[in-house]
């Protein structure tokens, strides 16, 4: 599950045009120039085009105004040129001057090898802003490698609230809830969830929230660490039976694998109604602000947390998601760059005026004490709920396939996949990815 710019079948803008129809007279409506490719000189970043590069664009241009002497050049590049750029980069020992990642196994990857610098007590200025649930993301064996760099991204279960008034459902509290839901919105003839089962990484947030919820965090922490056998917990198992009584049910309808994510198709089931509910992150809202703003406006779209499970022992207010990306620095950059590179985080990271401009974009950076800023606007119910989740969950979890190697997230998302398909079973499953570790 990673941040993704979203074009609605229902006529959504790019995040982009978005930020231009919000009205303020500090955000650009243009993207960066990302025609040159990366610089890889002096002091260097690499970002991703999309999403927030408004917002890290006005905080390099800051700093460039401020300090003339020590100015970055940034080179923009989308996901996967990105990821392919970086890693080359890294292994020439060429890499930016500041890193841009999601933390997960890749940081480990670089501190394992020596890539990035150990920024312990040097940022705490910039740590001290954010919230710590995202933080300690940044952290590998309790050293801080990484500060927070954008928005967090929790993953939601949104609702269509005229659809559920119609089949007088109310919004689920517990995973039985859902369950039970199905058989009545079927009969109102709409999907009950709409599901971009094309896009196979939405799947996986059912497995996270389910797994989490069934067993609580640890379970997932002992597939990250490598333990013989850790696919095998039984909160895994039941997991997975869960998943299969929602395609069982008929939940996701019978073509849930021709929609994907990339062309909104499940999004835009959520907004015409045609479907009643969503699991996705709050890299949506934006763009279902400006595409439906009448519908956001009127409560039409709702949103809360992943259900609990009876009998669970994982605590319902740990969320799942991207709690931000992160910038490291390069260890094989020199000494100066590398302080240069510190000062930028302890100057510009969740500036005031980065914060503003990430409300502008109706997202929420993870910063403590913005709860009263989170006030007004068309928005502000769906970013104090979002702040709140964040800042009280006792553990954010980080997207499964950014958490576990590259190779590992593949054949996850494979065999997952072939459960939601009816192609593997459970305890299929299980063995295809114990054989991964």
């Amino acid at each position: 599950m990673r941040l993704r710019q979203v074009c609605l079948t229902v006529g959504v803008l790019a995040l982009s045009t978005a930020v231009a129809a919000c009205g303020s007279t500090t955000v650009p409506a243009a993207e960066p120039d990302t025609s040159s490719g990366p610089p890889v000189q002096g002091l260097t970043a690499w970002s991703l085009s999309g999403g927030s590069d408004i917002v890290l664009e006005r905080s390099f241009e800051s700093w460039n105004d401020e300090h003339p002497d020590r100015p970055f050049e940034v080179g923009w590049l989308e996901n996967d040129v990105y990821k392919d750029e970086i890693r080359a980069a890294i292994d020439a020992d060429a890499a930016p001057t500041l890193v841009y990642g999601w933390a997960g196994s890749d940081l480990a990857g670089y501190v394992a090898d020596g890539d990035v610098l150990d920024l312990t007590g040097r940022v705490d200025p910039a740590l001290d802003k954010a919230l710590p649930s995202v933080a300690k993301n940044g952290t590998v064996d309790g050293r801080t490698y990484a500060v927070p760099a954008n928005q967090t991204q929790p993953v939601l279960l949104y609702h269509n609230a005229d659809v559920l008034a119609q089949a007088g459902i109310e919004p689920p509290e517990t995973f039985d809830d859902l369950l039970d839901a199905v058989p009545a919105l079927r009969k109102a003839g709409v999907r009950p969830v709409a599901l971009a089962g094309g896009s196979r990484w939405p799947e996986l947030m059912y497995l996270q929230y389910l797994t989490d919820r069934i067993g609580g965090p640890e379970v997932f922490q002992r597939v990250v660490a490598g333990e013989p056998d850790a696919w095998s917990d039984p909160a895994l198992v039941e997991a997975l039976r869960k998943i299969r009584a929602l395609v069982d049910a008929g939940a996701f309808g019978d073509d849930f694998t021709e929609v994907t994510a990339d062309s909104s198709g499940d999004v835009g089931m959520l907004v015409s109604g045609s479907a009643a509910f969503l699991l996705q992150g709050a890299w949506i809202y934006p763009d279902l602000v400006t595409s439906m703003p009448e519908l956001v406006a009127a409560g039409g779209i709702g949103f809360g947390a992943f259900p609990t499970v009876e009998g669970g022992v994982g605590d319902p207010d740990n969320v799942v998601g991207n709690p931000a990306n992160f910038w490291s620095v390069s260890a094989s950059a020199s000494p100066a760059d590398q302080q240069a590179a510190i000062d930028f985080l302890n100057a510009e990271t969740y500036s005031e005026r980065a914060v503003d401009t990430f409300l502008t974009v109706r997202t929420v950076p993870p910063v403590r004490g913005i709860d009263e800023r989170l006030t007004d606007g068309d928005s502000a119910e769906y970013l104090r709920a979002v702040y709140e989740m964040v800042d009280s969950a006792p553990h954010f979890q980080l997207s499964w396939d950014q958490a576990v190697p590259s190779d590992q997230a593949a054949a996850l998302l494979d065999h997952l996949h072939q459960v939601f398909t009816g192609e593997l079973d459970p305890e299929g499953f299980v063995d295809a990815m114990n054989d991964t570790l």
